[in-house]
Protein backbone atom coordinates (compact mmCIF):
# COMPACT_ATOMS: atom_id res chain seq x y z
CA UNK A 1 0.00 0.00 0.00
CA UNK A 2 1.43 3.29 -1.09
CA UNK A 3 -1.44 5.40 -2.56
CA UNK A 4 -4.40 4.48 -0.36
CA UNK A 5 -8.13 6.37 -0.93
CA UNK A 6 -9.95 6.47 2.81
CA UNK A 7 -13.58 7.21 1.95
CA UNK A 8 -15.77 8.48 4.71
CA UNK A 9 -12.37 9.17 6.41
CA UNK A 10 -13.99 12.37 8.68
CA UNK A 11 -16.20 10.16 9.91
CA UNK A 12 -15.72 8.64 13.11
CA UNK A 13 -13.80 5.16 12.27
CA UNK A 14 -12.61 6.66 9.03
CA UNK A 15 -10.52 9.53 11.09
CA UNK A 16 -9.45 7.19 13.21
CA UNK A 17 -8.09 4.77 10.78
CA UNK A 18 -6.24 7.76 8.91
CA UNK A 19 -4.16 8.68 12.58
CA UNK A 20 -3.44 5.43 12.53
CA UNK A 21 -2.07 4.71 9.43
CA UNK A 22 -0.49 7.73 9.49
CA UNK A 23 1.35 6.81 12.64
CA UNK A 24 2.08 3.39 11.68
CA UNK A 25 3.37 3.01 7.72
CA UNK A 26 5.46 6.35 7.14
CA UNK A 27 5.79 5.57 3.55
CA UNK A 28 1.88 5.91 2.48
CA UNK A 29 0.05 8.60 1.21
CA UNK A 30 -3.96 9.33 2.10
CA UNK A 31 -6.52 10.88 -0.10
CA UNK A 32 -9.59 11.10 2.16
CA UNK A 33 -12.83 11.44 0.76
CA UNK A 34 -15.35 12.97 2.49
CA UNK A 35 -18.39 14.89 1.31
CA UNK A 36 -18.59 16.14 5.29
CA UNK A 37 -22.25 15.48 5.84
CA UNK A 38 -23.54 15.72 9.28
CA UNK A 39 -21.57 12.76 10.99
CA UNK A 40 -18.13 13.54 9.21
CA UNK A 41 -16.35 17.13 10.18
CA UNK A 42 -12.69 18.73 9.60
CA UNK A 43 -12.69 18.71 13.65
CA UNK A 44 -12.08 14.63 13.63
CA UNK A 45 -8.75 15.91 11.20
CA UNK A 46 -7.05 18.29 13.64
CA UNK A 47 -4.03 17.90 14.57
CA UNK A 48 -3.09 14.28 12.11
CA UNK A 49 0.44 12.96 12.75
CA UNK A 50 2.49 13.85 9.12
CA UNK A 51 -0.65 15.83 7.83
CA UNK A 52 1.85 16.46 4.99
CA UNK A 53 0.73 12.93 3.98
CA UNK A 54 -2.72 13.35 4.05
CA UNK A 55 -4.81 14.97 0.95
CA UNK A 56 -8.47 16.06 1.76
CA UNK A 57 -10.92 15.89 -0.67
CA UNK A 58 -14.97 16.85 0.05
CA UNK A 59 -16.82 14.98 -2.20
CA UNK A 60 -19.53 12.00 -3.05
CA UNK A 61 -18.47 8.78 -3.31
CA UNK A 62 -21.58 8.66 -6.31
CA UNK A 63 -19.97 10.81 -8.46
CA UNK A 64 -18.41 8.35 -10.98
CA UNK A 65 -16.45 11.61 -12.29
CA UNK A 66 -14.38 12.45 -8.98
CA UNK A 67 -13.70 8.67 -7.66
CA UNK A 68 -12.31 8.46 -11.73
CA UNK A 69 -9.80 11.34 -11.18
CA UNK A 70 -8.68 10.75 -7.67
CA UNK A 71 -7.61 7.14 -8.88
CA UNK A 72 -5.69 8.62 -11.43
CA UNK A 73 -4.59 11.70 -10.25
CA UNK A 74 -3.19 9.96 -7.00
CA UNK A 75 -2.00 6.34 -8.54
CA UNK A 76 -4.24 4.98 -5.86
CA UNK A 77 -3.60 0.94 -5.12
CA UNK A 78 -5.72 0.45 -2.11
CA UNK A 79 -9.19 1.70 -1.42
CA UNK A 80 -10.79 1.50 1.65
CA UNK A 81 -14.24 1.91 1.79
CA UNK A 82 -16.14 3.40 5.31
CA UNK A 83 -18.28 6.16 4.14
CA UNK A 84 -21.49 4.93 4.76
CA UNK A 85 -24.96 6.21 6.38
CA UNK A 86 -24.94 4.26 9.63
CA UNK A 87 -27.26 4.95 12.26
CA UNK A 88 -30.08 2.82 12.71
CA UNK A 89 -32.42 5.85 13.39
CA UNK A 90 -32.31 7.60 10.79
CA UNK A 91 -32.82 4.95 8.57
CA UNK A 92 -36.13 4.15 9.67
CA UNK A 93 -37.02 8.17 9.15
CA UNK A 94 -35.39 8.22 5.99
CA UNK A 95 -34.32 5.03 3.88
CA UNK A 96 -33.66 6.75 0.51
CA UNK A 97 -30.11 8.25 2.13
CA UNK A 98 -29.31 5.26 3.11
CA UNK A 99 -29.69 3.52 -0.57
CA UNK A 100 -28.17 5.94 -1.99
CA UNK A 101 -24.90 5.91 -0.10
CA UNK A 102 -24.78 2.64 0.81
CA UNK A 103 -25.42 0.72 -1.90
CA UNK A 104 -25.21 3.26 -5.05
CA UNK A 105 -21.98 5.01 -3.83
CA UNK A 106 -20.65 1.51 -2.96
CA UNK A 107 -21.23 0.32 -6.32
CA UNK A 108 -19.58 3.78 -7.77
CA UNK A 109 -16.48 2.92 -6.33
CA UNK A 110 -16.15 -0.52 -6.94
CA UNK A 111 -17.02 0.42 -11.02
CA UNK A 112 -14.18 3.06 -10.72
CA UNK A 113 -11.75 0.44 -9.23
CA UNK A 114 -12.68 -2.06 -12.23
CA UNK A 115 -11.96 0.18 -14.69
CA UNK A 116 -8.84 2.10 -13.07
CA UNK A 117 -7.16 -1.29 -11.93
CA UNK A 118 -8.13 -4.30 -14.36
CA UNK A 119 -9.57 -2.65 -17.90
CA UNK A 120 -7.01 0.97 -17.96
CA UNK A 121 -4.26 -1.23 -15.50
CA UNK A 122 -2.85 2.26 -14.01
CA UNK A 123 -1.67 0.47 -11.27
CA UNK A 124 1.71 -1.63 -11.47
CA UNK A 125 1.61 -3.79 -8.49
CA UNK A 126 -1.03 -5.45 -5.93
CA UNK A 127 -4.12 -3.54 -5.52
CA UNK A 128 -7.12 -3.86 -3.15
CA UNK A 129 -10.77 -3.31 -2.46
CA UNK A 130 -11.18 -3.09 1.10
CA UNK A 131 -15.10 -2.62 2.77
CA UNK A 132 -16.30 -2.29 5.73
CA UNK A 133 -19.16 -3.41 6.92
CA UNK A 134 -21.42 -4.45 10.32
CA UNK A 135 -22.80 -7.46 11.98
CA UNK A 136 -25.73 -5.85 11.29
CA UNK A 137 -26.55 -7.73 8.18
CA UNK A 138 -26.94 -10.93 10.05
CA UNK A 139 -29.99 -9.85 11.81
CA UNK A 140 -31.03 -10.40 15.79
CA UNK A 141 -29.67 -13.21 18.18
CA UNK A 142 -31.97 -14.96 20.35
CA UNK A 143 -30.84 -15.75 23.72
CA UNK A 144 -28.45 -18.56 23.68
CA UNK A 145 -27.98 -18.83 19.94
CA UNK A 146 -24.27 -19.25 18.53
CA UNK A 147 -22.55 -15.78 17.97
CA UNK A 148 -22.62 -14.63 14.36
CA UNK A 149 -19.69 -15.90 11.64
CA UNK A 150 -18.37 -15.84 7.89
CA UNK A 151 -21.01 -18.16 7.03
CA UNK A 152 -24.19 -17.08 8.79
CA UNK A 153 -26.56 -16.06 5.99
CA UNK A 154 -27.70 -12.60 6.26
CA UNK A 155 -31.01 -11.58 7.37
CA UNK A 156 -30.97 -7.66 8.04
CA UNK A 157 -34.24 -6.20 9.85
CA UNK A 158 -33.35 -2.22 8.96
CA UNK A 159 -33.30 -0.08 5.74
CA UNK A 160 -29.50 0.54 6.76
CA UNK A 161 -28.39 -3.28 7.49
CA UNK A 162 -30.15 -4.40 4.31
CA UNK A 163 -28.28 -1.26 2.38
CA UNK A 164 -25.06 -2.59 4.10
CA UNK A 165 -26.37 -6.08 3.25
CA UNK A 166 -26.60 -4.76 -0.64
CA UNK A 167 -22.92 -3.49 -0.26
CA UNK A 168 -21.15 -6.70 1.02
CA UNK A 169 -23.45 -8.84 -1.75
CA UNK A 170 -22.06 -6.15 -4.74
CA UNK A 171 -18.04 -6.76 -3.14
CA UNK A 172 -18.61 -10.26 -3.81
CA UNK A 173 -20.33 -9.92 -7.03
CA UNK A 174 -17.32 -7.91 -8.33
CA UNK A 175 -14.62 -10.12 -6.98
CA UNK A 176 -16.22 -13.39 -8.35
CA UNK A 177 -17.67 -11.97 -11.43
CA UNK A 178 -14.45 -9.21 -12.51
CA UNK A 179 -11.68 -10.66 -10.33
CA UNK A 180 -11.25 -7.66 -8.91
CA UNK A 181 -9.50 -8.26 -5.70
CA UNK A 182 -11.99 -7.56 -2.33
CA UNK A 183 -11.86 -8.20 1.30
CA UNK A 184 -14.57 -7.43 3.64
CA UNK A 185 -14.60 -6.82 7.44
CA UNK A 186 -17.77 -6.91 9.83
CA UNK A 187 -17.38 -5.11 12.54
CA UNK A 188 -19.75 -5.29 16.07
CA UNK A 189 -20.14 -1.65 17.40
CA UNK A 190 -16.96 0.79 17.95
CA UNK A 191 -16.79 2.99 20.61
CA UNK A 192 -13.53 5.56 21.38
CA UNK A 193 -12.56 9.11 20.53
CA UNK A 194 -13.91 11.54 17.76
CA UNK A 195 -17.93 9.45 17.49
CA UNK A 196 -20.86 11.42 16.59
CA UNK A 197 -22.47 12.06 20.08
CA UNK A 198 -25.81 10.37 18.66
CA UNK A 199 -24.62 6.43 19.14
CA UNK A 200 -25.03 5.41 22.90
CA UNK A 201 -21.61 5.57 24.32
CA UNK A 202 -20.81 9.83 23.20
CA UNK A 203 -24.49 10.70 24.00
CA UNK A 204 -24.47 9.22 27.06
CA UNK A 205 -21.09 11.06 28.39
CA UNK A 206 -22.28 14.13 26.92
CA UNK A 207 -25.30 14.12 27.96
CA UNK A 208 -23.96 13.44 31.34
CA UNK A 209 -21.18 15.80 31.58
CA UNK A 210 -24.30 18.69 30.79
CA UNK A 211 -27.09 17.14 33.07
CA UNK A 212 -29.23 16.43 29.95
CA UNK A 213 -31.46 13.32 30.34
CA UNK A 214 -29.98 9.85 29.57
CA UNK A 215 -32.62 8.31 27.39
CA UNK A 216 -32.52 4.20 26.81
CA UNK A 217 -34.70 2.45 24.57
CA UNK A 218 -36.76 0.17 26.26
CA UNK A 219 -36.15 -2.13 28.85
CA UNK A 220 -32.39 -1.68 27.78
CA UNK A 221 -31.66 -5.25 27.79
CA UNK A 222 -30.42 -4.64 24.10
CA UNK A 223 -27.07 -6.74 24.24
CA UNK A 224 -24.09 -5.46 21.80
CA UNK A 225 -20.44 -6.53 21.07
CA UNK A 226 -18.34 -3.64 21.55
CA UNK A 227 -15.14 -2.81 19.86
CA UNK A 228 -12.27 -0.12 20.59
CA UNK A 229 -12.12 1.56 17.23
CA UNK A 230 -8.17 1.41 17.84
CA UNK A 231 -8.74 -1.89 18.09
CA UNK A 232 -10.68 -1.97 14.59
CA UNK A 233 -8.41 0.01 13.37
CA UNK A 234 -5.62 -2.41 13.95
CA UNK A 235 -7.55 -5.18 12.66
CA UNK A 236 -8.36 -3.65 8.91
CA UNK A 237 -4.71 -2.87 8.39
CA UNK A 238 -4.09 -6.40 9.08
CA UNK A 239 -6.41 -7.24 6.31
CA UNK A 240 -5.29 -4.90 3.61
CA UNK A 241 -1.74 -6.13 4.71
CA UNK A 242 -2.28 -10.28 4.87
CA UNK A 243 -6.00 -10.98 4.56
CA UNK A 244 -7.38 -13.78 1.88
CA UNK A 245 -8.49 -11.72 -1.19
CA UNK A 246 -12.15 -12.86 -1.49
CA UNK A 247 -12.10 -13.71 2.02
CA UNK A 248 -14.70 -12.15 4.76
CA UNK A 249 -13.50 -11.64 8.30
CA UNK A 250 -15.42 -10.32 11.19
CA UNK A 251 -13.92 -8.13 13.90
CA UNK A 252 -15.19 -7.84 17.75
CA UNK A 253 -14.55 -6.98 21.10
CA UNK A 254 -15.13 -10.49 23.01
CA UNK A 255 -17.51 -8.95 25.13
CA UNK A 256 -21.14 -8.97 25.53
CA UNK A 257 -22.92 -6.48 27.62
CA UNK A 258 -26.66 -5.22 27.74
CA UNK A 259 -26.96 -1.12 27.03
CA UNK A 260 -28.35 -0.98 30.37
CA UNK A 261 -24.99 -2.03 32.21
CA UNK A 262 -23.04 0.41 30.23
CA UNK A 263 -25.03 3.18 30.70
CA UNK A 264 -24.77 2.60 34.58
CA UNK A 265 -21.09 1.67 34.26
CA UNK A 266 -20.47 5.10 32.19
CA UNK A 267 -22.56 7.07 35.06
CA UNK A 268 -20.20 5.15 37.51
CA UNK A 269 -17.18 6.64 35.78
CA UNK A 270 -19.09 10.25 34.97
CA UNK A 271 -19.25 9.88 39.07
CA UNK A 272 -15.71 9.40 39.76
CA UNK A 273 -14.60 11.91 37.14
CA UNK A 274 -16.88 14.73 37.05
CA UNK A 275 -18.54 14.12 40.54
CA UNK A 276 -22.56 15.74 40.71
CA UNK A 277 -24.67 16.46 43.65
CA UNK A 278 -26.14 13.50 43.00
CA UNK A 279 -25.91 10.20 41.10
CA UNK A 280 -25.69 10.46 37.31
CA UNK A 281 -27.84 7.53 36.97
CA UNK A 282 -30.49 9.67 38.20
CA UNK A 283 -30.87 10.96 34.74
CA UNK A 284 -31.80 7.74 32.86
CA UNK A 285 -34.61 8.03 31.15
CA UNK A 286 -36.21 4.77 30.00
CA UNK A 287 -38.00 5.86 26.35
CA UNK A 288 -40.32 4.29 23.72
CA UNK A 289 -38.18 1.46 22.65
CA UNK A 290 -37.49 1.88 18.24
CA UNK A 291 -39.39 -0.61 15.79
CA UNK A 292 -37.72 -3.70 15.24
CA UNK A 293 -34.48 -2.88 17.26
CA UNK A 294 -32.62 -6.12 17.43
CA UNK A 295 -32.19 -7.61 20.47
CA UNK A 296 -28.78 -9.49 20.67
CA UNK A 297 -25.52 -9.31 18.53
CA UNK A 298 -22.65 -11.51 18.91
CA UNK A 299 -19.74 -12.41 16.88
CA UNK A 300 -17.24 -15.28 16.14
CA UNK A 301 -13.53 -13.90 15.71
CA UNK A 302 -12.03 -16.93 15.65
CA UNK A 303 -11.10 -16.53 11.73
CA UNK A 304 -8.94 -13.31 12.06
CA UNK A 305 -7.10 -14.33 15.30
CA UNK A 306 -6.58 -17.68 13.74
CA UNK A 307 -5.28 -16.89 10.38
CA UNK A 308 -3.92 -12.82 11.24
CA UNK A 309 -3.15 -13.30 14.63
CA UNK A 310 -5.17 -10.32 15.84
CA UNK A 311 -6.28 -9.66 19.21
CA UNK A 312 -8.58 -6.74 20.45
CA UNK A 313 -5.85 -4.73 23.20
CA UNK A 314 -8.56 -2.86 25.36
CA UNK A 315 -10.73 -4.85 28.15
CA UNK A 316 -14.17 -2.92 28.29
CA UNK A 317 -13.76 -0.84 31.41
CA UNK A 318 -10.63 0.13 30.09
CA UNK A 319 -11.39 1.29 27.18
CA UNK A 320 -14.58 3.00 28.57
CA UNK A 321 -12.61 4.69 31.05
CA UNK A 322 -10.15 6.19 28.20
CA UNK A 323 -13.21 6.64 26.35
CA UNK A 324 -14.46 8.69 28.85
CA UNK A 325 -11.91 10.47 29.86
CA UNK A 326 -11.22 11.97 26.26
CA UNK A 327 -14.53 13.05 25.96
CA UNK A 328 -14.44 15.70 29.28
CA UNK A 329 -10.90 16.58 27.93
CA UNK A 330 -12.27 17.91 24.68
CA UNK A 331 -15.36 19.75 25.18
CA UNK A 332 -14.73 22.06 22.45
CA UNK A 333 -15.12 19.02 20.24
CA UNK A 334 -18.12 17.97 21.82
CA UNK A 335 -19.42 21.68 21.28
CA UNK A 336 -18.70 21.79 17.87
CA UNK A 337 -20.12 18.39 16.19
CA UNK A 338 -23.09 19.68 18.41
CA UNK A 339 -23.64 22.67 16.75
CA UNK A 340 -23.74 21.38 12.91
CA UNK A 341 -26.00 19.90 10.91
CA UNK A 342 -29.12 20.47 13.13
CA UNK A 343 -27.60 17.66 15.68
CA UNK A 344 -29.83 19.07 18.79
CA UNK A 345 -32.75 19.65 16.91
CA UNK A 346 -33.10 16.09 15.05
CA UNK A 347 -32.11 14.47 18.69
CA UNK A 348 -35.10 16.57 20.15
CA UNK A 349 -37.65 15.46 17.76
CA UNK A 350 -36.30 11.95 17.38
CA UNK A 351 -37.34 11.01 21.30
CA UNK A 352 -39.94 13.32 21.46
CA UNK A 353 -41.66 10.93 19.07
CA UNK A 354 -40.60 8.00 21.21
Amino acid sequence: MKNVLVTGGAGFIGANFVRYLLKTDPDMRIVNLDLLTYAGSPENLKDLPDPDRHVFVQGDICDAGLVDRLLADYGVDTIVHFAAETHVDRSILGPGAFVQTNVVGTFTLLDSARKAWLTEKRVDGPVRFHHISTDEVFGTLAPGEPAFDENTPYAPRSPYAASKAASDHLVRAYGITYSLPVTITNCSNNYGPYQFPEKLIPLMVANAASGQPLPVYGDGQQIRDWLHVEDHCEAIHLVLQKGQLGQTYLIGGDNQTPNLVIVNTLCEIMDELQPATAPHSDLIRFVADRPGHDRRYDVDTRKIKAELGWQPRHTFREGLLETVQWYLEHPDWVTAIRAQGGYQDWIDKNYAKR
